[in-house]
């Protein structure tokens, strides 16, 4: 199985979400799926509705929002980052600085969808461990090299 590092694409990153609400920030995260615009607010619904069932907000200023859609063809890892941070009714009550969404199709060979989900939590604690300050970091590409290479460890 290959690294989580290969989900990681520029295009699906943003660095300074400008959302200020939960909702806003998983708009901002599915808008940069490259999807029709319709699939976008079904997946988006999607979404909110697996919020509902439970924060995906893991304390410690990490978010893992993740759904599967038939409006998705494949798995996809969407990363944002808020420097203000933003009320995700995370576990540990504090605001979410990065959020790791994953969204996969409903059939899912290998079950690669709940692998993946459990890298992005293994990231996430490491994240935490090394207090990795991703917040200084500018570009899509800078983050992905950071956190690419402290997956390797």
């Amino acid at each position: 199985m290959s690294a989580l590092s290969e989900l990681m694409n520029p295009k699906r990153v943003k660095i300074g979400l400008q959302a200020k609400d939960k909702e806003g920030v998983l708009r901002e995260l599915v808008d940069l799926l490259d999807i029709p615009e319709e699939n976008k607010e079904i997946l988006l619904e999607a979404l909110k509705r697996r919020e509902e069932l439970g924060s995906t907000g893991i304390g410690r200023g990490i978010a893992i929002p993740h759904s599967r859609s038939t409006v998705i063809d494949n798995l996809y890892l969407v990363i944002g980052v808020s420097k203000e941070g933003v009320d995700f009714d995370a576990v540990d009550g504090r605001p979410v600085h990065i959020f790791f969404l994953l969204v996969a199709p409903p059939n899912d060979p290998g079950s690669r969808y709940l692998i993946y989900l459990g890298r992005v939590a293994q990231l996430a604690k490491k994240i935490v461990e090394n207090n990795v300050d991703y917040l200084s970091v500018e570009s899509p590409e800078e983050l992905i090299e950071l956190l690419s290479s402290l997956e390797k460890e």
